[in-house]
C-alpha cells in the first residue's frame, strides 16, 4: 500500500494504541517509569528537598559534568546563571491528565484534525517515510501517530528553557536521580553540536523536539536523516521521521507484526486471564469465544497476545501483541 494512501483507520488505530499504552503505564507505575526510565523510582509527591540550596547543588553538578568529559564552554553556555523554577516543581507534583477513563482520554487524542494532519504528512513526506520503514521496519502511520500526539507536528513543543526545567527537576527530591541523567544527556547533545541551549525549548518536563524525546532518548536514538551533519528534531522533518523509527526499532519493534486489535468478548469467559502481564496464544482466545470487532473469527495460531479491558468487562476490549509493548515503553 502506498503511504500516501494509508487509510484513516491505520492512523486512528495507532493513536488508540498510544492512548492505551499511556494510560496503562502511567496508571501502573507513574510517569517516570512510563517514560522509559523505569529503573528510577520516584519519591512521593510530598517529599522534602534535602540537597541544599539550588546554587550550591548546581555548582557541584557542573563539576560532575566536567568530570564526564563535557567541555567547559558547553557547561557555561548551558548552565551559567541558571535559576531554579518553582513552577516546574508544582506542575510535576500535580499531574492529573491521565486520571481519565480510556474512552474520554482517547477522544481527546484522536481528533479529526490530527488524523487529517497525519494523512497529509504521510503524503508530503512519502519518500522519507518509505526510507525509514525500509531501514527501521516501522510503518509511517506509527511514526505520524506519535508525531501528531506529541507536538501536533511541531506546533506544540513548548516554550520553556529546557536546561532550567531539567536542572530544577534534577535538584528536586521527587525524580532527581532520573533527571540528573537527563541533564547530563542534554549537555552531551549540546557538546556534540546538534543543538544550542537557546534552541532547546520545551514544555515543563524538558522533552525535546517534535516527538518530545527525553534527552537520554535523543542522545541515544536521534539520527541525522537529512544528511546535514546534525540531529535536529526541532526543525528537520526527516530527522524526526528517521529518529522516531530508530527509537521504536531500538525498543524492539518487530517489522510486519500487529500491535493492538479491538475485539468482541463473550459474556462468560475466563476473565482471570485478562491483563497485560498474562500472555496466551491467539488460539486460546478464539476458543474462549473472542472474535474480531467485526464478528469474524480470530486466527487459531500460537501468536502470543494479552487481553486488555481498559474499562472493565463492559468497556472496549483489545488483544495486545508483542509490538504493543513499544507503545508502553515510549510513554
Amino acid at each position: 500500500m502506498s503511504l500516501s494512501r494509508a487509510p484513516r483507520s491505520h492512523v486512528v488505530s495507532f493513536v488508540r494504541a498510544i492512548a492505551a499504552g499511556a494510560l496503562l503505564t502511567v496508571g501502573a507505575a507513574g510517569h517516570a517509569a512510563a517514560s522509559g526510565t523505569s529503573k528510577f523510582v520516584p519519591n512521593p509527591p510530598n517529599c522534602q528537598n534535602t540537597s541544599g540550596p539550588f546554587d550550591k547543588w548546581l555548582a557541584a553538578f557542573k563539576q560532575e559534568a566536567a568530570s564526564r568529559g563535557i567541555r567547559a564552554q558547553t557547561i557555561q553556555a548551558a548552565l551559567g546563571g541558571l535559576q531554579m523554577d518553582q513552577k516546574i516543581i508544582y506542575i510535576d507534583r500535580g499531574q492529573s491528565f491521565f486520571s481519565q477513563p480510556f474512552l474520554d482520554f482517547y477522544a481527546k487524542l484522536a481528533t479529526q484534525g490530527r488524523v487529517s494532519s497525519s494523512l497529509n504528512q504521510l503524503k508530503k513526506n512519502a519518500g522519507t517515510f518509505a526510507r525509514a520503514e525500509e531501514q527501521f521496519g516501522v510503518p509511517g502511520a506509527v511514526i505520524t501517530a506519535f508525531w501528531a500526539l506529541e507536538s501536533d507536528f511541531g506546533t506544540g513543543m513548548g516554550k520553556r528553557p529546557v536546561m532550567r526545567s531539567l536542572a530544577t527537576l534534577a535538584w528536586d527530591c521527587r525524580r532527581g536521580e532520573m533527571f540528573r541523567e537527563e541533564l547530563h544527556a542534554a549537555l552531551r547533545i549540546i557538546d556534540k553540536g546538534d543543538l544550542t541551549p537557546s534552541e532547546m525549548v520545551s514544555s515543563w518536563a524538558g522533552e525535546l523536539g517534535q516527538t518530545q524525546f527525553l534527552p537520554t532518548h535523543y542522545d541515544k536514538n536521534a539520527v541525522d536523516f537529512d544528511g546535514d551533519g546534525k540531529r535536529n528534531l526541532f526543525k528537520s522533518p526527516a530527522d524526526v521521521i528517521g529518529s522516531t523509527g530508530n527509537f521504536l526499532k531500538n525498543l524492539g519493534w518487530k517489522k510486519g507484526e500487529p500491535w493492538l486489535e479491538e475485539v468482541r468478548v463473550p459474556a462468560n469467559m475466563a476473565w482471570e486471564n485478562a491483563g497485560l502481564d498474562i500472555k496466551q496464544p491467539r488460539s486460546f482466545w478464539a476458543k474462549q469465544g473472542v472474535t474480531k470487532a467485526n464478528g469474524q473469527p480470530l486466527p487459531v495460531d500460537a501468536m502470543p497476545t494479552s487481553l486488555l479491558l481498559l474499562q472493565g468487562r463492559g468497556g472496549p476490549a483489545f488483544l495486545a501483541y508483542e509490538n504493543f509493548s513499544m507503545f508502553t515503553e515510549w510513554n
